[in-house]
């Protein structure tokens, strides 16, 4: 981590002391903080559920039904019954709400303006890229906290091979010298408990959602490791979980000696050509070894850090869920 947390943390609380968000009302109009987070979204949807609102606004519902119930009494939205369920009701802003609205984002255009004014436009090019990048590295933290990662053991094995078999078709690689037809697919954890092998597989609410790992490469020099069967469900892509369980993987490899990281992939695979590069692989013009996998197209690999080698044994005792 190249930035102090501490730090970082300082700086967000100058933030809230400067833009005033320590008062019990620091909106106009007596609208609370939170209120005018609601107006905005409701403006930004143009109506919303309770339910919708609770979502955006990352509140629990009944949290969220009373802040509805607040500012629909003091008449800043309306609440009318659903299309579909006459129980759910929509919000909408009333002019009332618009014009209340209106004023907050007026003074806090200025605000955000004027402190602006101080900085060149590369300082503000800095700050409004780096906000947005922490906004977002916020969010996609918070959906990882329903996962986690962890040694496979053999009770995933079939879990694993129905991931292996579900995505590999969504591009293609269905026909010969394809990795869906390897042997280990149906004995993922029995294969990676050999000597120099390690692999994770990614669990939301006990459910395995993905998996990768690492193994010396077939036909290799003995020091150059392959990264291998790395595949995440749809409902787990997105999130960071392919850096996070990547970078474990390059760990591990490191741990156990490898010089070299390779892998193999197919051009369609762009999302995971971009990760590989990100952090750090470089594309060869011709694979590597002799895996079986003649249907790959696209070949990179990446030196490792030397760092003290362990046993494989150890490498499962010390990885902890992350």
């Amino acid at each position: 981590m190249l930035y102090n947390p501490k730090n970082m943390r300082s700086c967000l609380r100058e933030i809230v002391r400067e833009w005033g968000l320590m008062n019990a009302h620091p909106c106009v109009a007596d609208v609370t903080l939170v209120q005018g987070h609601a107006l905005i979204e409701v403006e930004e949807a143009g109506e919303l559920s309770v339910k919708q609102l609770a979502s955006r606004l990352r509140l629990d519902h009944s949290s969220a039904s009373r802040l509805a119930g607040r500012i629909a009494a003091a008449k800043l939205v309306s609440s009318t019954p659903g299309k579909s369920d006459a129980r759910e009701r929509l919000l909408c802003l009333t002019p009332y709400g618009r014009a209340t609205l209106a004023k907050i984002h007026r003074e806090s255009n200025l605000r955000v303006t004027q402190a602006l004014e101080l900085l060149s436009s590369d300082e503000q090019s800095v700050v409004a890229s780096g906000l947005k990048l922490y906004a977002r590295a916020l969010s996609r933290a918070r959906q990882q906290q329903g996962f986690k990662i962890r040694p496979i053991q053999a009770k995933d094995d079939k879990a694993v091979a129905r991931i292996i078999r579900t995505v590999m078709p969504e591009y293609g690689a269905t026909g010969p010298g394809c990795a869906l037809h390897d042997a280990e697919v149906d004995f993922m954890h029995r294969a990676y408990s050999q000597k120099g092998s390690a692999y994770f597989v990614v669990e939301q609410d006990s459910v395995v959602v993905g998996g990768g790992g690492v193994a010396a490469l077939q036909g290799g020099d003995g020091i150059t490791c392959e990264l291998k069967k790395m595949y995440f469900l749809p409902t787990a892509r997105g999130l960071g979980l392919g850096e996070k369980l990547l970078r474990l993987c390059l760990d591990t490899a490191a741990l156990l000696g490898y010089h070299t990281c390779y892998l193999e992939t197919l051009s369609k695979m762009v999302q995971a050509q971009q990760l590989y590069q990100k952090l750090g692989f470089h594309m060869l013009q011709a694979p590597r070894g002799e895996t079986g996998h003649s249907a790959t197209d696209r070949w990179y690999e990446k030196e490792l850090p030397p760092l003290l080698r362990i046993d494989d044994a150890d490498v499962r005792r010390i990885t902890p869920d992350v």
